[in-house]
C-alpha cells in the first residue's frame, strides 16, 4: 500500500516560501503603495518588489463568511496562483481579495488572476517610467 507521500507523482506542490507575502511589513507595504485594480472576482493590490519573483499575500475577510468559506478561497487562490505562476509578470508583491462569499470556478479565478495581474504590472510600469510632472510657473 503506499501513501501520497510515498509516490513522488501524488506529492502537493507547496507554495515556496519565498512566493509569498508572509511578513505584516511587506502588506503594509504593499497597502501603502495605494494601487488596486479589480474585476468581479477579484481586488488585486500590486507593488513593484525589485525580486525576480511575484509573490502572493491573501487577504480574506470575515464579510466573506465563516472559517470554512474563507478557507476554501484561501486554498483556491493558493492553487490559482500555483498554476498560473509561470504566467504572470515578476517583480510584484500582489495582496488578492476575493469579492463574494462563493469562490468561482478555478478556470475563472487563474484567468482572472493573470489578467488582473498584467494589468497591474503594466501600470506600474507606466508610473516608473513617468517622469514626474511639475506645475508650469508663470
Amino acid at each position: 500500500m503506499t501513501t501520497p507521500r510515498s509516490n513522488p507523482e501524488e506529492v502537493r506542490q507547496k507554495l515556496p516560501k519565498e512566493a509569498r507575502l508572509r511578513h505584516p511589513a511587506d502588506f503594509d507595504r504593499v497597502y501603502r503603495h495605494r494601487r488596486s485594480i479589480s474585476d468581479q472576482v477579484l481586488i488585486l493590490y500590486a507593488r513593484p518588489n525589485e525580486l525576480p519573483q511575484t509573490r502572493l499575500g491573501l487577504s480574506v475577510s470575515r464579510k466573506v463568511g465563516n472559517a470554512v468559506h474563507r478557507n476554501r478561497w484561501k486554498r483556491r487562490l493558493r492553487e490559482a496562483y500555483r498554476l498560473t505562476r509561470h504566467e504572470l509578470p515578476s517583480g510584484l508583491d500582489l495582496i488578492a481579495i476575493p469579492r463574494g462569499p462563493e469562490p468561482p470556478e478555478l478556470e475563472v479565478l487563474c484567468a482572472s488572476l493573470v489578467r488582473l495581474t498584467r494589468r497591474a504590472d503594466k501600470r506600474a510600469r507606466e508610473i516608473r517610467t513617468t517622469p514626474p510632472q511639475h506645475p508650469h510657473k508663470p
